[in-house]
This record gives C-alpha cells, structure tokens and sequence, in this order.
C-alpha cells in the first residue's frame, strides 16, 4: 500500500500474508472523495441498505402504535428501541399478496420469506425451485453498485442452511432458509458460522489449497498481526482523529478475533441431540452480537453496501431457553388464541427487539463524515407475516432505523392505505441506493411521505 500526505483513498486497505482490512470512513478520504465520480460524490460517505429478517410472525397488538404521526411511547415489543425514535420510520400496511394462499393451498413460510425481496410467486415444490421474478431487490442493487465494493453484497443467518428437501407444505427449504436471489432458481445461502463470515471479510485465501489453508489457521494468531506493518505506516500519516479512529477500529477487529476463538472452544449444542457448526456460540444473543459486530466494521469499511440477514429460518421450532421458553418458536406461533402460549410468542419477539436495539445503540455511536453511520443507513427490520398464528400477510411489521442520507425523515409512523404493495418500499428505498427500477412484483409505485416532515 502505498501511502503520502495528500489524499487517502476510500478503498484503502491494510494488507499482509492473505489478508486484506477495509477502513472505515477516515476525514484523510475527504479530499479524495470530492473528487470522486462514484456515488459518494461530494465527500459524502454512502448509503447502505440492510435488511433484518425474524421469522414466523409478530403480536401486532404489542407492535403496533395506537396512533400515527411522530413517534412517542412504544408498544411493548419495540420498548427497547425508544431509545431511538428520533432515528427510527415505522411503515404499516404494506402488504405482499403473492405470499398468501392464493390457489396453492398451505405453505405461507415457504412463501414469505422468499417473496420478502423478491415480490415474486413462489413455485410449490420441494425439488425444482423458482420464484417468479428476475432477482431480489438487493441483488438488483449488487448487481449495479456492488463494483464499488470489496463485496457486492453479504447474506448472514443464524440456524439451517439446508438447501434442499421439504420445509413447508410442499415448499423446498430453499425457500425458507434464503431471502437473496441472484435469479429464479439462485438463491443467495447465508452464512451462519462467524469463522467462515470473518474470513470472506478480511482473507484473501482463495488460492491456497486447503492444506494450505489449515497451516495458515495453525500459526495465525491474529488477522491485525499480518497487517501491523502496514497500519503503523498509516498511523504516521494520519491526524490526532483519524489516529484514535484508526485505533478504535482495529481494536474493535481483534476484539470479534477473541470472540470467534472463544465460541469455537464451547461444546455446547444448539439444542438437544443438534451439534452445533464450528465456532458457532450455542447462545443466541452472543451469536447474533459476533455476527453484528462483524457486520458493523464492513459497514465502517465500506467493504459492502448491501446486506441480509435472516435471524433464524422462516418456519424454526427453535427454543429459546436463554430466557426460559423450552417450547419451539413456530409451534408457539400457532397459539390458537391461548394467552399463555401468546405470551410466550411476545416474549420471544422482544427479545429479538432487545438484541436488535442493543445493535443500534452501538451503531449510534459511530462518527462517520459530519455525522454518524446511522445517518447513512437504512436498516429494515421486520417479518415477513403479519400474524403467525392466521398465517397474515398484509399490515407486515416493518421499521427503518437510519436516515439514507438524508433522504428519510425518521421519528414519525405512517400509516398507509390498506394493500399497499411491500414492494413499493423496495423501490423507494432503491432509488436511494441510486438504482432505479420501474417495477418489482406487484408494485403500483413509490412510498410518499418517507422523506417528508
């Protein structure tokens, strides 16, 4: 890398042995920035687009406001984000039609999660696969900007990566267990396990053999040991801010290092009679904070601008016993009205909240440019079905955390007219990654109001 006193350019990366770090947003790249013709013109950092994904169903009565207009006290399961409603746009009544019934009888999971970004129908089988649509949004967008990445985008799950076989009524598990599509019949797998996810961001190993590979992990202690060389030389160059920034940034990398290390010596299984992946946490919350956390520096490093992640599968019985819920997720959706049992869905969906807020609140903290990295997000949180235990699909509990570059105006819940297509958020959101599209699914149009006071 080579490094003089002028302009640090965004792509800057410290590099060594098989190993290459993105950097985060330094006030070194301005100068370089504004001269750039990419989309972060103007020294401005760019917008990324994430989407969150918990599956099978939401208590509305605990999700949604009983009014609409500027944000004030939260219902129940989104209490731990109050903390920022000033960041945070609720959208209600969106609605996406060609996940129901329609004529193909039961499967609704199969359905939603892979009509989520796609918009698209879903073909019923448990062999050939196809949804009825060229890509999923964020695919669209990769496929336009991802060359101004190290990634052009990044698919992240936590439980099941089968790919085949019968998941849902009929429906592959294809269907339940991915929300990108590259094309009908490709679907984009997450990856669960926070070594391989540590590895696809900072390793550059794809020519070494596997014997190779496994010498490396041997006598590897470090990923910023490979890298010190390098980071010193920039840290000479750099100004009192961007010093404490760059330090800041690096600490943060070991400190997933010792995390992954630490999860890979746990022997404790997932659940009963199921052998958890390598360096894989048997506890959810530690899981979902390694994942974020890796998430979070290639947000900083701008190593992609594009993610997904799907908190556990669309459809899981997974349990929850770290706070004392043996009984499985999808079982417990289908609650037939009994509060003992809804209760217990609640629970689970704001614990999901709670592990969500306590990322947001990190992510509040990040300077980036003028402002935070907040300001230069959109992050999509919600489900795919409105009620699990009716299997509903319109009204889908959906929140944007961020401010797209000052293109959504946050802190306000909007209310919009019954059926609205979901997909009509998909291009809003679109057009502020700077990819336009006429259509996707059964959209009608753009979202109004998203920007407005």
């Amino acid at each position: 890398m080579i490094i003089t006193k002028k302009a640090l350019p965004r792509r800057t990366f410290l590099r060594g042995v098989g190993v290459a770090v993105g950097l985060p947003f330094m006030e070194a790249m301005i100068p370089a920035m504004a001269q750039s013709q990419t989309s972060t013109q103007s020294g401005k950092p760019p917008v990324r687009l994430m989407f969150l994904y918990v599956p099978n169903g939401i208590d509305m009565e605990n999700w949604n406001p009983s009014y609409s207009g500027t944000l004030g006290e939260l219902p129940r399961i989104l209490k731990p984000l109050e903390p920022f409603r000033d960041d945070m746009l609720m959208v209600s009544n969106l609605t996406h039609n060609w996940a129901r019934v329609l004529l193909d009888g039961p499967g609704d999971h199969g359905r939603c999660s892979a009509n989520y970004l796609t918009g698209g129908h879903v073909v019923k089988s448990d062999k050939s696969i196809y949804v009825d649509a060229p890509m999923s949004m964020d695919q669209m967008i990769a496929s336009q900007i991802g060359s101004e990445t190290r990634l052009p985008s990044l698919e992240i799950g936590m439980e099941d990566p089968r790919q085949s076989g019968n998941c849902d009524s009929g429906y592959s598990c294809a269907y339940t267990n991915n929300l990108a599509w590259k094309s009908p019949t490709q679907p984009m797998p997450p990856i669960l396990d926070p070594r391989l996810l540590f590895e696809r961001l900072f390793g550059t190993t794809s020519d070494l053999s596997p014997a190779e590979l496994e010498q490396q992990r041997r006598i590897r202690t470090s990923v910023l040991d490979f890298v010190k060389e390098s980071a010193n030389a920039l840290a000479r160059e750099l100004g009192s801010t961007d010093r404490r920034k760059l330090d800041e940034y690096l600490t943060a990398i070991r400190s997933i290092e010792v995390q992954i290390e630490k999860a890979a010596k746990d022997p404790t299984p997932v659940q009963p009679g199921m052998p958890k992946p390598p360096g894989t946490p048997s506890d959810f919350e530690e899981h979902f904070k390694l994942l974020t956390d890796m998430v979070t520096v290639a947000l900083q490093a701008d190593l992609t601008r594009v993610v997904t992640f799907l908190v556990t599968r669309e459809g899981t019985s997974r349990p929850y016993r770290e706070i004392g819920i043996s009984d499985g997720h999808h079982p417990l959706t289908h609650h037939g009205g009994k509060r003992d049992l809804l209760a217990k869905v609640t629970q689970i969906n704001e614990y999901h909240v709670t592990n969500f807020a306590s990322w947001v609140a990190r992510l509040s903290t990040l300077k980036e440019g003028n402002g935070r990295l907040l300001d230069n997000l959109m992050l999509v949180y919600g489900a795919g079905l409105n009620d699990g235990n009716r299997h509903l699909h319109d009204d889908l509990p959906t929140v944007i955390i961020g401010r797209g570059g000052g293109t959504l105006k946050p802190g306000r819940r909007i209310v919009y007219r019954k059926e609205t297509p979901f997909s009509n958020l998909h291009l809003s959101l679109m057009d502020r990654m700077g990819v336009h599209a006429e259509n996707l699914g059964d959209s009608s149009g753009r979202l109004a109001g998203l920007d407005e006071v």
